[in-house]
């Protein structure tokens, strides 16, 4: 009989989990965007709901595929602000994509540990880690557009997801 597959640890799954529910905040955000986004924007709010739909998808299947059940959409979510034009909009995408670029970098963090056998292991997760590393890198970069389209004075922020 062979040993058990290694599993991710609970600290991993719940860092997956943290990081599917932002996606699904994400992608219930930009919905509410893109009523208040001028004719300009409407490809970035497509293409930024598009690639969080995507990863929300995708980590929905990761979680699946090691038998654990992936938390579902909340009916609607908090906004930091009320939202009731373009800056309020545009400070709801910023805030969706630092809060997924914090969950992202926490699974980064997480990713490295297995366990396997009821023995919690250091175990290069590549294929975990770069998937969160591309959602992480995605966020900041999304997150950077949207404040040069808010005429933010900073674009960037350093260790995009650092608390």
């Amino acid at each position: 009989m062979s040993a058990p597959a290694p599993t991710p640890h609970r600290a991993t799954v719940a860092a997956l989990q943290d990081a599917l529910a932002t996606e699904h905040a994400a992608v219930w955000a930009y919905g509410l965007i893109s009523a208040f986004v001028p004719p300009e924007l409407t490809d970035q709010v497509d293409e930024a709901a598009t690639a969080h739909r995507a990863r929300r998808d995708a980590t929905e299947r990761i979680l699946s595929d090691t038998g654990v059940e992936p938390v579902p959409t909340e009916p609607a979510y908090r906004t930091p602000s009320p939202v009731i034009d373009l800056a309020g909009a545009l400070v709801l995408a910023v805030t969706a994509e630092g809060d997924t670029a914090a969950a992202w970098r926490a699974v980064i963090e997480n990713s490295g540990v297995i366990e396997n056998g009821g023995v919690l292991e250091r175990h290069a997760q590549p294929g975990l880690r770069t998937t969160a590393l591309d959602a992480l890198v995605g966020a900041a970069v999304r997150a950077s557009r949207w404040r040069s389209a808010a005429g933010a004075p900073v674009r960037t922020v350093p260790f995009p997801g650092a608390p």
